[in-house]
């Protein structure tokens, strides 16, 4: 089965997203995205290189002269789409899922992804799959060894970023990119900061090491390696390395949802300026009520980076993301990105003589649980119609599924974009807050 959605596609490589599977939906992308040259990626996965061969062959019989960038992370290939007169790009990836699956990515002209009414027509040209002929030339295949060095040259250039001073820092930082897309770049990205940098995980071979997701539970070799080397501050990323985790000097993983956190309150402490922000509506509240304190807003949109991101466009927003680790700084790029995210992180380190478990004790608390439902367990429907009966004295949001809103506590529950599930956040003061909030779905319903 393939997954389709707004975050592209994904499947099992050995049943369902095969080399001639990629081909369909490289014809489908030829006839559907303006005349131009086409930016490749892929995370590391070993399954990528045969598919980034049947993507290329493909295009190139059609006559498309591609940019190939190799096992770069996602947002590398965003940010070469948007800063060249590419007119779209398309990664490689599964971005969290296990090894065995693989996926496709698709970028706009303007380095974002694709619109969801942009996903529609290219599915629709996938399951018609007319034949489209070889053109009368062959495209050019063009190599570039070097977009991730022009990334991380241009997320140290940004205005938010005060490079002298984090490089006099000297930060001891440790990295852990899941022998993901991130091996090469994070590091190289915090070696131009100034940084002792340590590896862990960071071989580049798509053989995860630990859970994909940069979650508290798979970071137990990071937060060892923190303290063994009596690091400043731990990153850990996703395999395509668009979302950032962050570890303490103390060895704790302080969470995804606090990547955001500490970026926004460092952008906010250099700019010095009210601003309005943009998060999905499963994102922490600890980055509202931090913003409030600076006299700043945020904006809700549906789950998403695409949604992120045209409302950040809608609402005239420089900054925003997602409670899963990923930053969207505009003038970087539109789309979630670690190496921003790290960039923005020590860069809010550098403002206080505070090591950065005090500096994150210092931010609004919140604490959320995280749960899914299978949906061959239940009818989607049925579960949002009686979770509206179970919390009838909340305020209710339809943006996205269904999101129950009390003043310091919420619950969200809407469907995957990536898997077929329901997924159910919960949000409050305590874990304990945010548990019950689940308890009283997984028991009521």
């Amino acid at each position: 089965m393939i997954i389709r959605s707004i975050s592209g596609v994904r499947g099992l490589v050995d049943t369902d997203l095969t080399a001639d599977t990629v081909k369909v939906y490289a014809r489908a992308f030829h006839v559907h995205a303006d005349q131009g040259l086409l930016m490749l990626g892929r995370d590391s996965r070993p399954s990528g290189e045969d598919l980034l061969d049947a993507l290329t062959e493909e295009l190139i019989r059609l006559g498309r002269d591609i940019i190939v960038c190799g096992i770069v992370p996602t947002p590398t290939v965003q940010f070469m789409v948007e800063k060249s007169e590419a007119s779209g790009g398309i990664i490689i990836t599964a971005s969290h899922n296990p090894i065995e699956w693989n996926g496709l990515k698709f970028v706009r002209a303007d380095g974002t992804f694709f619109h969801p009414h942009e996903c529609e027509a290219l599915f629709g040209l996938v399951d018609i799959d007319a034949p489209v002929d070889s053109a009368g030339e062959p495209g050019m295949f063009l190599p570039d060894q070097n977009s991730i060095l022009k990334h991380s040259i241009h997320t140290v250039e940004l205005s938010c970023i005060d490079i002298k001073t984090i490089r006099n820092c000297h930060f001891k930082v440790v990295i852990d990119a899941v022998n993901g897309a991130g091996s090469e770049a994070l590091p190289l990205l915090l070696e131009h900061l100034g940084c002792e940098v340590n590896r862990i995980h960071c071989e580049g071979n798509g053989l995860f090491a630990r859970g994909t997701e940069p979650l508290p539970e798979n970071l137990v070799d990071l937060s060892k390696a923190v303290s063994r080397h009596h690091a400043d501050v731990g990153f850990a990323v996703d395999p395509d390395a668009d979302r950032l985790a962050v570890v303490n000097e103390k060895g704790v993983p302080l969470g995804e949802e606090y990547t955001l956190v500490l970026a926004a309150e460092g952008y906010i402490r250099m700019k010095n300026s009210k601003e309005t922000f943009v998060a999905n509506l499963s994102t922490s509240l600890a980055f509202e009520r931090m913003a409030e304190t600076y006299g700043c807003s945020v904006e809700r949109s549906a789950v998403g980076e695409i949604n992120v991101v045209q409302k950040m466009l809608a609402v005239g927003a420089e900054l925003g993301g997602e409670g899963n680790g990923g930053v969207i700084l505009k003038e970087a790029h539109l789309g979630r990105d670690s190496l921003v995210g790290a960039a923005m992180v020590l860069n809010r380190m550098t403002q206080d003589e505070k090591p950065i478990s005090e500096i994150h004790a210092n931010l609004p608390q919140f604490h959320i649980v995280k749960d899914k439902i299978n949906l061959d367990d239940i009818d989607k429907n049925d579960l949002l119609e009686k979770a509206k009966s179970i919390f009838s004295d909340a305020e209710v949001n339809l943006i996205d599924g269904v999101k129950f809103e009390w003043l310091d506590r919420w619950i969200h529950l809407r469907s995957s974009n990536t898997e077929p599930i329901i997924r159910i956040y919960a949000e409050g003061p305590t874990q304990k807050d945010a548990q019950d909030l689940i308890n009283k779905i997984n028991t009521e319903i």
